[in-house]
Order: C-alpha cells, then sequence, then structure tokens
C-alpha cells in the first residue's frame, strides 16, 4: 500500500469543495483508495475475531496502529500546528465510509488512527491545552464526552446538571447517562447548566472535569444491542476550579454543538459504509426460497409489519430502547431476523413477481 503524503491531503482539505462537487480531488481518491486496502487487507480478515468484548485486543491495537503509522494514517483529522494532518470533514467522511465497511474496530471512540480527538480540545486556552490536549494527543489521556441525562437526552435545556460558581471553583452535581468510553476517560468534556434560567442558550457551560475528583462515580454500564456499553455517572458536589471551565460561561451548547456535529457526520458516514458492505455481502449470496405463494405474502407483510412496529418502538424509547434491560432491543432484533431466516423477503417477492408475470399466480 502506498503512504498518503500528509501535506497532500491538507492541501485537499482546503480546496473549498461545495456540496455541488460530485468528484474528489485526487489526493482524497489517493486517501480513499489507501484506506479502502487497508480495511480489505488488515482488518476484514479478523473481524471475527479483533474484539475482546466491547474492546479491541490489546495486541491487535498495537498491530493495527503500527500499520496506520507506517502508511501515513495517524492524526488525520488533527490540526498540522499540533502535529496532524489538517483533515477536513471531508476528507474524513471519506475515511468514515471506509472504515465502516469492517466490524473488526469498537464503533465509538478511538479506531486506529490515532487518539480520538473532538473539536472543542483545540479551542482550550494555553494552560489547559497542556494538561488536557497535548496529553491526549501522545496517548497518554482519554477523554469522553458527558452532555445526555435521563430527563434531558435529546433536550439540553431540560439539563438538571448544575454548576454553582462558588468563588474559585464550581460545585457540580447532577447524573449523566449514555457517556461512551466514560469508565476509560482520564477526564470529561462534561456540559452542565450554570444558569437554568436561560435554557439551552447562554444556560450551560463545558467543563474539564477529571474523573478522579472526589464526587465522580460511574454508578454503571449499560449492556446494549452493540458492543459498547455506555456508562451512568453520578456526580455529588464535585469541586472543579475555575480554570477548568471551558472559553466562557454560556457557551456550552455552541461547544456541545461542535462535537456533537462531527459524531452526527461521523455517523451518517457509517451508515454508507455499512450499506456498501452489506450490498458486497448480498452480491454474493445465492438464495433460494420455496413455498407456497400464500406464505411468501403472509411472511412478507407479516414479518416487514413487526419490524416496523419494533424499529418505531425502539426509536421512540431513545437511549433505553438499546438497554438490554427492556425488551425492545431483543424484540427489534428477533423481528429483524425474521426477514432473512426461512427466506429473505426480497427473494419471496422476486419470485412472486416472475410467476406473476409467468401467469402462475
Amino acid at each position: 500500500m502506498r503512504a498518503v503524503p500528509a501535506r497532500s491531503i491538507i492541501n485537499a482539505s482546503m480546496t473549498g469543495i461545495t456540496a455541488m462537487d460530485i468528484e474528489l480531488p485526487e489526493e482524497l481518491k489517493l486517501l480513499k483508495r489507501t484506506v479502502r486496502t487497508f480495511v480489505d487487507r488488515e482488518l476484514i480478515p479478523i473481524e471475527m475475531k479483533a474484539m475482546d468484548g466491547p474492546a479491541l485486543r490489546a495486541d491487535v491495537r498495537a498491530d493495527l496502529e503500527r500499520k496506520a503509522k507506517d502508511l501515513g494514517l495517524w492524526l488525520l483529522d488533527v490540526p498540522a500546528e499540533y502535529g496532524g494532518q489538517g483533515l477536513s470533514l471531508l476528507g474524513m467522511a471519506v475515511v468514515w465510509e471506509e472504515l465502516s465497511r469492517t466490524i473488526a474496530l469498537p464503533p465509538r471512540g478511538p479506531g486506529v488512527f490515532g487518539p480520538d480527538v473532538k473539536p472543542v480540545l483545540f479551542t482550550l486556552n494555553a494552560a489547559q491545552k497542556e494538561k488536557y490536549l497535548f496529553p491526549v494527543l501522545r496517548g497518554e489521556k482519554t477523554t469522553a464526552f458527558a452532555q445526555s441525562e435521563p430527563d434531558a437526552g435529546s433536550d439540553p435545556g431540560a439539563m438538571r446538571t448544575t454548576a454553582v460558581r462558588q468563588g474559585d471553583h464550581y460545585v457540580i452535581n447532577g447524573y449523566k447517562r449514555w457517556i461512551t468510553k466514560a469508565h476509560d476517560a482520564d477526564f470529561l468534556q462534561l456540559v452542565a447548566a450554570t444558569d437554568r434560567s436561560k435554557g439551552s442558550r447562554g444556560g450551560l457551560s463545558m467543563f474539564l472535569v477529571d474523573t478522579a475528583t472526589p464526587g465522580v462515580k460511574i454508578v454503571r454500564r449499560t449492556p446494549t444491542m452493540m458492543t459498547d456499553m455506555p456508562c451512568e455517572i453520578a456526580l455529588d458536589n464535585v469541586i472543579v476550579p475555575v480554570e477548568n471551565l471551558i472559553g466562557k460561561e454560556g457557551e456550552g451548547m455552541r461547544q456541545a454543538q461542535s462535537w456533537i456535529t462531527a459524531g452526527r457526520l461521523h455517523q451518517a458516514c457509517r451508515g454508507l459504509g455499512v450499506a456498501e458492505r452489506c450490498l458486497e455481502l448480498a452480491a454474493r449470496t445465492d438464495a433460494g426460497v420455496a413455498g407456497r405463494h400464500e406464505s411468501y405474502m403472509a411472511k412478507i407483510a407479516g414479518t416487514e409489519l413487526g419490524f416496523r412496529v419494533a424499529d418505531r418502538c425502539l426509536q421512540i424509547h431513545g437511549g433505553m430502547g438499546l438497554a438490554t434491560e427492556m425488551p425492545i432491543s431483543q424484540m427489534w432484533r428477533d423481528a429483524r431476523s425474521f426477514m432473512i431466516t426461512e427466506g429473505p423477503v426480497e427473494v419471496m417477492r422476486m419470485v412472486l413477481a416472475r410467476e406473476i408475470f409467468r401467469g402462475q399466480v
């Protein structure tokens, strides 16, 4: 495989590509081919044995990171001033899509192309960067983003976690849920309400909270239908120095959105990669179905209806729909499997259509 020149990637990411452009610049095409080859050669062959529970095996990670560095696939989205390659979201979209063609890596958190550094950390002041950003870039510390709460998952304005200033420090009290990788994090990028009367527009602020601080407790990890196990965190009179406020009071919503926006784009690109891999696998499948026409139609109508209902139910419940303590995720998995077992519904439709045109139905 050919290494990707760092400067070429930077130049490609800064060319001002718009939504109307169809063709990627040559540098990003090269990057796409390089990552695809990495996935095909290094990841897909080990994808059924790379994970140790929800985490990538340590020996596998070390080997893959070494190979990634050799190819120039390291710190791709880290600005050049911090030793990275300065890849834009367009460039990262290319990378995310290709990586999502395999299940060899954890779906969330750091992959094998360097530490997981989200945009907020690059906005820290000089002292904060020395204590938090640079150790993350060196692989000495890890971090997690903590915003979601039991009663404020999709509505930050309803946040109940508060940060009250008392002299040279803040006192934080509250509860966070669905916090990915918090159990391994050295510090949190935590959103709390500093003025609840202002809601999400000016009432929220973001803090750097060391997880070793007294009062920070991982209450539990929630098993889900995915490989990750997000955490619930209790914050009981947690003392955080004023210098750990990121930016100014009231900027928390804007800061959080910069973090979440990148995450949403990541998930969108993951969907493209998953779809492409599924098509690759489906094109290699030669499945046949036998049965009476009535059973075909009953299975198609019944199983698709069951899945749609289960899927809507899971969506309505949000994060709790993914938790294994609820029956919904099992129902969703079962309903989804029914559309495949005893004959895929797509094959049944194909056979029915063919026989209708032949006048056999």
